[in-house]
């Protein structure tokens, strides 16, 4: 039996994103092998919708610092000192960090990098946090034993820019949660569009509405679609979200996008499985887990070279250059005017999607494990 401990801050902590990588990680191995112990070592513990499957559970513990003070530093340092107390085996960071000291105790450590595009992309980032980041990326990639990557971007990312041996890296891809590939009868569909007002087509892009993820490619090529269909964009607006609808003014096109935030996480399979096409045309991604939830859900993909979602989207899903808005036009209307494409995307896409499932994920992720002990 392993005794396993995990940074869990985001998963208690956040919503989407990383907050969703360590839920999936920690539940699905909890769920596939029993018979290991789990330790979960949080600043601040939640109790909601998201994290209910972290709780209650005999082979999960959760640990959180005794002092309300320098829980940061707790969680950065001090924190070493309870792991030797609790007699952990492996400690995996999930979040591109690990605990100062860590190397210096015998416990084996595992961290799960996701993305370097700090590095790739500086100008998306503010220098003191790119300072930060790059610190603790390189230290935990110094000091691991073992560095998972989600990808190949990410591992090739990882031996470019610290020049880390290829040998100290795992690519385990991501799973996608399970809800996804739930088929939602047609009452749960009507029921949600009218929740949130969607019309009868729509194309649907899910993310952060940043410069990086290149919304304004797809509002580019609303020009020049030859259907008048609408774009929903579900995520949370940052600055960018000004420029976008600057843009949609000007050109007269306002009537065609609907924003959409904090949308329940459990009425997104639903929206996606009533879009008509998936549009992701980010400029870089670890991995685009998006990509990922709407061929769970059967709907056909359009998105990006130049970085890894291939890898998340398979052979096919419909790739484009991010500064083509041409190409995406010819590409949404190519799906929108075809049902045979539409589905032989879908039924391909779901096959394709079917390697991901949480059960691999937390099978893979083991075998990294068992390879240190």
């Amino acid at each position: 039996m392993l005794r396993i401990g995990f940074d869990a801050k985001r998963a208690f902590l956040n919503n989407t994103g990383l907050g969703n990588y360590s839920r999936s990680v920690i539940e699905s191995l909890s769920l596939y092998f029993p018979g290991n112990s789990y330790l979960l070592y949080t600043t601040k513990l939640k109790d909601n919708n998201r994290t209910k499957g972290l709780l209650n559970k005999e082979n999960i513990s959760i640990r959180t610092p005794k002092s309300p003070f320098l829980k940061s530093w707790w969680r950065s340092r001090f924190v070493v000192r309870q792991l030797k107390k609790d007699g952990v085996n492996i400690y995996h960071g999930l979040s591109h960090e690990l605990p100062i000291g860590i190397q210096k105790t015998g416990i084996k450590t595992v961290v799960t990098i996701h993305d370097l595009i700090f590095l790739r992309y500086p100008q998306y980032y503010k220098p003191a946090d790119r300072k930060i980041y790059k610190l603790k990326f390189r230290n935990a990639c110094k000091h691991s034993d073992k560095i998972i990557a989600i990808s190949e971007q990410t591992k090739r990312d990882i031996i470019h820019f610290f020049g880390t041996d290829s040998s100290k890296i795992e690519v385990v891809y991501q799973s996608c949660d399970a809800s996804f590939s739930e088929k939602r009868n047609e009452e749960n569909l009507s029921c949600i569009k009218t929740k949130y007002q969607l019309p009868d087509d729509f194309i649907l892009n899910v993310g952060t509405i940043e410069e990086r993820k290149n919304a304004l490619l797809i509002a580019k090529a609303l020009k020049q679609t030859t259907s008048e269909i609408k774009l929903i964009l579900i995520g949370k607006e940052t600055k960018y979200a000004a420029q976008l609808k600057s843009f949609l003014k000007q050109e007269q096109l306002e009537h065609r996008v609907i924003f959409l935030q904090n949308v329940d996480f459990r009425d997104l399979p639903a929206i996606y499985q009533l879009a008509k096409v998936f549009v992701y045309p980010s400029a870089f991604e670890g991995f685009g887990i998006p990509v990922l939830e709407a061929l769970y859900s059967g709907t056909p993909v359009i998105a990006a070279t130049g970085s890894c979602l291939e890898e998340a989207g398979g052979p096919d899903s419909i790739y484009i250059s991010p500064d083509d808005e041409t190409a995406l036009a010819k590409a949404i209307d190519k799906i929108l005017n075809d049902t045979a494409l539409q589905t032989k995307m879908t039924e391909e896409g779901k096959m394709y999607a079917s390697r991901f499932t949480e059960e691999a994920h937390a099978r893979n992720i083991m075998k990294v494990y068992e390879s240190l002990v």
